[in-house]
């Protein structure tokens, strides 16, 4: 069984990922390729309520964090804080925080967000980076390590990259997954 279009958004560039507010069906954001992050009421889909501008490549992942403020994930090594309610004139240049310290040039290496602050990625350089939105740098990472066939011993092996990571509901587990097909189940510790 089909369903029905029931509505429909017309962009000029490649869409990467879309996202609705957990809390509403009537909005949405997405990120693209243009290096621009939309963001849509959908009674009126004509024309972004905001777009969020100041990338220098694509961006692979939107999340909202809450009803007012979304993450977004690019391929030019940043996340991006962004406050919905200050994008009044319809463009938004200025982001609440960019945080850095992971690696992000070609892989789409996963975003997730709990409502507490804690925004979680990946990395290209096989580890796991978690960021306070209060906060620019990273409050902690964990580094992925695969077992040696031949020794049996645990080795860092960088030159894999974070495929997908998520937050378990509201809790301080996260699973993430790396490239070469494993998959840990990590636990935020103070």
């Amino acid at each position: 069984m089909l369903g029905v279009s029931v509505g429909t958004i017309k962009t000029k560039a490649n869409v990467c990922y879309v996202q609705f507010p957990s809390d509403s069906g009537r909005s949405l954001a997405f990120g693209s390729a243009d290096h621009k992050v939309y963001y849509y009421d959908l009674w009126n889909p004509k024309i972004p309520l905001s777009t969020m501008i100041g990338r220098s490549k694509t961006v692979s992942y939107v999340k909202f964090v809450d009803s007012f403020t979304l993450v977004s994930s690019s391929t030019d090594n940043t996340l991006k804080l962004w406050d919905l309610s200050m994008s009044a004139s319809g463009v938004n240049e200025t982001p609440l925080n960019s945080f850095a310290g992971h690696t992000n040039l070609k892989n789409f290496v996963g975003l997730s967000v709990v409502s507490d602050g804690y925004i979680a990625t990946g990395s290209e350089t096989n580890e796991v980076f978690v960021y306070h939105k209060a906060f620019p740098m990273p409050v902690m990472s964990y580094m992925f390590s695969n077992t040696d066939s031949t020794s049996g011993l645990d080795i860092d092996d960088a030159s894999q990259s974070i495929s997908s990571i998520c937050w378990r509901g509201q809790s301080s587990t996260l699973v993430a997954a790396n490239s070469k097909g494993n998959i840990k189940i990590l636990e935020m510790v103070a």
